[in-house]
């Protein structure tokens, strides 16, 4: 099939490099009038590169002789050898050619890797069967090159001589490029650091190391949300933390856990919303200004499902944990599947796939929502980095009650993703916690106890009152304040405080000056 390629001034509001064309995936969409964005768009140069290509501004730039021709044939086999795999954009391509024509680009080469990646893709992601003979017995290659992605355990498509190892199922897939920064990290070992240093901690200071993070992270996770939640709603939502891994990932169990984070329902409709959704701002008239909107109402059953669906595949296939958590909750929470919580759910899932995975030690729950809160620009950043292009290819109109009506098809947007950013996104935070705030909050306790005990070897009094005084010593950089001195502690004679503060000052020395 001939397209009637174009060089165009502006390919989806990227500035086209001088003198090049755009070719695969970019020069597909612009022929078809496809309705997706090309992330990382990919254009020929009128002239030779030095090293065959290279990165310039949002484009990759290849040399002269890559251009493939201006056929159809020609493009899908560039994108599949030189491109990321973006499955989102060849859906939309294969529903904007006539089967014909992808019949035709089969029967050019049926024994070709790229044809026969392209035969195996077209019919999982539309669900439609070419009138094209099965492959002969030859022998199978991989769909994903694991050399360059993350991959499932392969399935052996007999009709297209196609090992399937896509980490999801055809109702959800997510992509996780294998960028050095994820194989590092994958091979760090941050699951046996952990349980070596629970290990190498005495039980009690274990399990209340595990209560101040439990606290720190839920707290955490609703102050991203602009919330400050009383003591025992914290509490209430810690315990169903507490809780995640210990039953499989259903959407019943979805549904318990936002029953248990949305406790007056009264105004929050429960279970997936049958309304529309976003996230963004109002005008003064309190009309909607979306940032990003959630999946159709429609499409909520089939994306959950899905969802779901791959998860279990991951956790089946033995995935990274890791990396499944991410796939699993950002996936989730691009969705968006309830009226409210969504961003709480989405971070409780990371703690759910890092339990029921053993990853995170037993009754230890990682505050990875205090890191997301300490790096919250980045991760913004990431979020719109995924949802921004979308909104593009999201029409919709404004409800009488001031809410959003998709009126377009966009489950596909929500099906197909790229995860590698907030795969990288959420190892950092991970890493963090496990490296940092762990062995930071067992320091703390080892050292809080230590100064303690001398405190009230010093001078007796309750518990509560050396906690106090030990607080109030740190916060006041080593010294008793006078206001302290002559209120709470005016029993005490000078002497015995000064033996105190060198108490304190000589129990936190070299310690990270922090007051938690």
């Amino acid at each position: 099939m001939d397209l009637a390629l174009a060089t165009p001034h502006l390919f989806q509001d990227k500035l086209l490099p001088d003198e090049a064309r755009p070719v695969g995936l970019s020069a597909l969409v612009h022929a078809l009038a496809v309705k997706a964005p090309v992330r990382r768009p990919c254009a020929i140069s009128e002239k030779h590169i030095r090293g065959s290509s290279r990165d310039q501004a949002e484009w990759r730039l290849f040399d002269k002789r890559y251009w493939p021709g201006e056929t159809l044939s020609a493009h899908l086999n560039f994108a599949l050898r030189h491109e990321d795999l973006d499955l989102l954009v060849l859906k939309r391509v294969f529903k904007a050619v006539p089967k014909s024509a992808i019949e035709a680009f089969v029967r050019e080469a049926p024994t070709g890797v790229p044809t026969r990646r392209v035969w195996f893709l077209y019919e999982t992601l539309t669900g439609e069967m070419l009138d094209v003979a099965e492959s002969p017995a030859i022998a199978a290659v991989d769909l994903l090159d694991p050399k360059a992605y993350f991959t499932g355990k392969p399935k052996v498509s007999k009709r297209h001589r196609v090992r399937d190892n896509l980490l999801g199922t055809k109702d959800f897939i997510p992509i996780i490029r294998r960028t050095p920064a994820l194989a590092a990290f994958t091979e760090s070992g941050l699951a046996a650091k952990a349980r070596d240093t629970v290990g190498r901690t005495g039980g009690h200071v274990v399990a209340r190391a595990a209560s101040f993070l439990l606290l720190a992270d839920s707290r955490a996770s609703f102050e991203i949300e602009g919330e400050h939640p009383p003591r025992n709603r914290l509490e209430r939502w810690g315990r169903a933390v507490v809780q995640a891994g210990k039953h499989a990932l259903t959407l019943d169990e979805i549904n318990r856990l936002h029953g248990v984070l949305i406790e007056d329902n009264r105004l929050i409709r429960p279970g997936l919303r049958p309304d529309g959704v976003f996230v963004g701002e109002r005008d003064h008239e309190n009309n909607p200004m979306p940032e990003f909107i959630g999946a159709r109402p429609d499409d909520l059953d089939s994306l959950m499902k899905g969802m779901i669906a791959t998860n279990t595949r991951m956790r089946d296939d033995g995935m990274d944990a890791v990396l499944q958590a991410a796939c699993t909750a950002f996936g989730f929470v691009y969705v968006h599947p309830f009226q409210d919580g969504n961003g709480r759910l989405h971070r409780c899932l990371i703690h759910h796939v890092l339990a029921e995975r053993k990853f995170t030690p037993p009754g230890m729950v990682f505050p990875v929502s205090s890191v997301m809160l300490d790096r919250i620009d980045d991760y913004r950043t990431t979020l719109q980095a995924h949802s921004g292009p979308l909104m593009d290819y999201i029409e919709w109109k404004a409800t009488p009650d001031r809410n959003v009506d998709v009126t377009n098809d966009t489950a596909d947007l929500y099906r197909y993703f790229d995860c590698t950013e907030e795969a990288e996104f959420l190892y950092q935070c991970v890493a963090h916690t496990i490296e940092h705030d762990l062995p930071h909050e067992i320091d703390y306790l080892r050292r809080h106890d230590e100064a303690r005990r001398k405190i009230m070897d010093t001078v007796e009094m309750p518990d509560r009152l050396a906690d106090d005084l030990l607080l109030f010593i740190r916060q006041n950089k080593g010294t008793l304040s006078k206001k302290r001195r002559e209120r709470e502690f005016k029993a005490l004679k000078d002497e015995e405080i000064a033996q105190i503060e060198d108490v304190v000052r000589e129990a936190f020395d070299g310690f990270e000056n922090r007051v938690p």
